[in-house]
């Protein structure tokens, strides 16, 4: 190996489980140089059979080491491969100014003979410290999801990091809520220079203040005062803004398939969940927030009585929360129906309305389920939904592939509802910064038919408050 990478770089040793995640992580490292050590190429050969997501990437990320190799010999293997050289990879390759090397001859270093782990984890630790000894002028970095892995490298004094990229935003604090509050003198500020109009029985009202380049589309504005005022921002050009007052779903005349919203966020929930001029929408929020019954709520009334969808199509992940319990049998909605708990919970909660027979609430029930499909996830690929009324739970265990591979699924007169709780992130590797569900909230806050919304406050019982709050 000749690696002719100068101080002004960094050299990056890459772990397995990144090109696991990302395939095409190799290109994201913009001027700095890559090595690949020969047991991840061994690991990569092992992992790359099946249909999960997992092998996938493992297949796409040897697929881009071939055509780097197509045309090289051993001397250019010895010196770095251009990674800009490729032609089939991600818009990012072109700016890639680094080299990639890979393994071509022995590199021992004698660990301490205490080290614990696995061969192939020891393996790449030995080859970072040699390489570190090499090339005493260069920072050499092993780059792992593999938070253990990043530990054993410390005790051993290198530099180790997690991978990023895919990391969209550096605190889960900074994440857009979707709702702003308006300072208590804003009618002072700002009413005299406000503009108002009734049209199709909503009120509009139209504002042009600096302060309008801090909103986003469909967020919503709310006052803490007397007249609780609430309004959804319907455009946003430059300093002037378009802001519509909210529909109130807290009075009992005004619900959704006999539910109430309880609090400020359910109530501008079913204000995007209700709009047909909203695609997509986003719910965050903690166990017992109403993510689920608000949206099925709205989805059989968009459904049933407004004929807008033909019908709701739910799935979510299945990743299990204790020890798995093997195949299932049954048809695709018999297998995903023990994932359907809060589902059917749900429904029956729906389908109760008062003063129904016990015969007229099963009737009912029926009706619901014929309107209501459980899909799963593994079969979406290759799929277009058409008019449909489609909701992703669980959200949070996705990754930002595995979501833009969903979204993408939408045909025309299709809306999606991605919820989930990013408290509970049950999916390796995988943390609330860099969850799918964090990456779509960020991406979609600017679109004009998209809207987020978090959930704050639980609506379950007492007991599950105090249990959310203690435990």
């Amino acid at each position: 190996m000749n690696i002719k990478t100068t101080p002004d770089k960094k050299l990056f040793v890459l772990d397995t489980n990144v090109l696991m995640h990302d395939p095409a992580a190799i290109f994201r490292f913009q001027e700095h140089d890559l090595f690949i050590p020969m047991v991840v190429l061994e690991e990569l050969d092992n992992g790359k059979k099946g249909l999960t997501e997992v092998a996938r990437n493992v297949r796409q990320a040897s697929r881009f080491f071939d055509e780097l190799i197509r045309d090289a010999n051993q001397q250019t293997l010895n010196d770095g491969l251009a990674l800009s050289s490729i032609t089939h990879g991600p818009h990012e390759a072109a700016d890639c100014a680094g080299r990639l090397y890979f393994q071509t001859s022995t590199l021992n270093e004698l660990l301490p003979e205490s080290m614990p782990g696995s061969l192939a984890d020891n393996s790449i630790l030995s080859i970072v410290l040699a390489l570190t000894k090499r090339l005493p002028a260069i920072k050499v970095i092993l780059v792992s999801k593999d938070i253990n892995m990043r530990i054993k490298a410390a005790t051993l004094e290198l530099f180790a990091e997690d991978y990023h990229n895919d990391q969209t935003l550096d605190d889960i604090d900074l994440l857009y809520s979707g709702a702003t509050q308006l300072d208590s003198d804003f009618w002072d500020e700002h009413g005299s220079t406000m503009h108002s109009w009734q049209e199709k029985d909503r009120t509009f009202y139209r504002l042009e203040d600096p302060l309008v380049a801090e909103w986003y589309p469909n967020q919503y504005l709310y006052m803490d005062d007397e007249f609780n005022f609430e309004a959804i921002v319907r455009l946003v050009e430059g300093h002037v803004a378009v802001l519509e007052l909210a529909r109130d779903y807290r009075s009992k005349h005004n619900n959704v398939w006999g539910i109430n919203a309880k609090n400020r966020e359910q109530n501008f929930a079913f204000n995007v969940l209700l709009d047909p001029e909203i695609d997509f929408v986003t719910l965050l929020g903690t166990a017992g927030t109403g993510k689920t019954l608000l949206a099925l709520a709205a989805g059989l009334t968009m459904t049933l009585e407004r004929k807008l969808y033909n019908e709701i199509v739910m799935t979510r992940e299945t990743v299990p929360i204790g020890e798995d319990i093997g195949f299932l049998p049954g048809t695709e909605e018999e297998k995903m129906a023990p994932w359907m708990g809060a589902l059917m919970d749900n429904l029956e909660l729906l389908g109760s309305r008062s003063g129904q027979s016990e015969w007229e609430q099963g009737a009912t029930k029926n009706i619901l389920m014929n309107r209501v499909k459980i899909r799963s996830l593994n079969f979406m690929r290759g799929r277009t939904f058409l008019s449909r009324f489609l909701i992703i739970d669980e959200a949070q265990n996705l990754t930002s592939k595995q979501m833009k591979t969903l979204i993408t699924r939408a045909g025309p007169g299709t809306k999606i509802i991605c919820i989930g709780n990013l408290s509970q992130i049950d999916t390796p590797y995988l943390t609330a910064t860099t969850s799918g569900l964090t990456y779509v909230v960020d991406r979609f806050k600017t679109w004009q038919h998209g809207a987020h919304i978090t959930l704050r406050r639980g609506e379950r019982s007492r007991l599950a408050d105090y249990a959310s709050d203690i435990l």
